[in-house]
């Protein structure tokens, strides 16, 4: 009997439930829910989901919980990013539900891909010796159990963007720079911890696939989120291995492929900025995983710019960001 498998990604854009704040969450919800039942999904890869707190209680996703009540998904097993005292992050916590038994949770950081150091040469005052440079965010890799001895690996992640990071001196306030070379420093540190985060997941997957390779378990390993890149930028080549730019087809069966390829090129964006169309979100999967592969969904028919003048979040209940879907039938 065939396994029908969709797996989905989607950035909630600060998904949070604070009092006063527009939109507020039910406005969000209703906007929303209707989003992610259209998905059909077994697997959601979630990004930028707040954490709330309760007098007396460890921080929790009350807000995600909120959304996912009175559909097929509040019933999913779930796993999410979490602190050193076992609870949500304030922010920005990734979240992995599934229909399918979810057996092991990890959250990588640093393990792979150290701390690389870095002198900043436009600090004002000026940085007397480097100073270790780390990402925001873990990846989070669930194992979960498809049955018949299948297991899907599944990493979530959410690469730091291209806005530039902090150089001390260099700001007049959080809009306005203080001059050019601060701003191109910023963004350089910003893609060190693209790249680098970018590298630490791209060993991460080999790992498995050493695993897999002395296990003889199938190799079905997908690699979703925000990656804040294209396919044809560094951080995203990094991850997906193209023998075009390694050069070696004996590594052809660890590429992996986005699966948004299959969709039009016209209709091949999950955000928009300044009227341009971004494809930021991916579903990355294996070659094996592929041969079961009936298609991708991006769900950008309304999909708002929220970059131009006088847009601002109190307009756009929705999330900025496309939800994406890709389709699978395991045999």
């Amino acid at each position: 009997m065939a396994t029908p498998l969709r797996i989905a990604t989607f950035n909630l854009e600060n998904l949070d439930d604070k009092p006063g704040e527009r939109p507020s969450l039910p406005e969000r919800i209703a906007v929303l829910r209707p989003q992610l039942l259209r998905l059909r999904a077994d697997v959601i890869c979630f990004q930028e989901v707040h954490g709330q707190e309760f007098p007396g209680e460890p921080r929790k996703l009350d807000a995600l919980s909120q959304l996912l009540a009175e559909t097929p998904y509040e019933w999913f097993y779930t796993a999410h990013t979490k602190t050193t005292r076992d609870e949500a992050y304030d922010v920005r916590n990734l979240v992995v539900i599934s229909r399918y038994p979810i057996r092991d949770v990890q959250q990588i950081k640093h393990q792979f891909a150290p701390k690389p150091s870095y002198r900043k040469v436009t600090a004002d005052p000026p940085e007397a010796a480097a100073k270790e440079i780390g990402w925001e965010r873990p990846i989070l890799y669930v194992t979960i159990d498809l049955g018949a001895g299948r297991m899907l690996h599944v990493l979530n992640v959410h690469l730091k963007s291209k806005r530039p990071s902090n150089v001390e001196g260099q700001k007049i306030n959080n809009y306005t720079w203080r001059t050019m070379a601060g701003w191109a420093e910023g963004s350089f540190i910003s893609a060190m911890k693209r790249v680098g985060q970018a590298l630490e997941m791209r060993i991460l997957i080999d790992d498995i696939f050493d695993r897999l390779d002395v296990t003889g378990e199938p190799e079905y390993i997908v690699a979703c989120g925000d990656f804040n890149d294209d396919k044809d930028e560094v951080a995203l080549k990094a991850i997906m291995g193209p023998v075009e730019e390694t050069g070696n087809t004996g590594l052809i069966n660890r590429v992996m492929i986005p699966c948004e390829q299959s969709v039009p090129e016209s209709s091949r964006f999950s955000l928009l900025h300044l009227g341009k169309k971004e494809m930021l979100d991916h579903i990355l999967a294996t070659r094996q995983l592929l041969t079961y592969y009936r298609g991708t969904e991006i769900h950008n028919e309304v999909l708002h710019d929220e970059s131009g003048a006088f847009r601002t979040d109190d307009k756009f209940p929705e999330s900025d960001h496309a939800p994406i879907v890709a389709e699978f039938i395991l045999p």
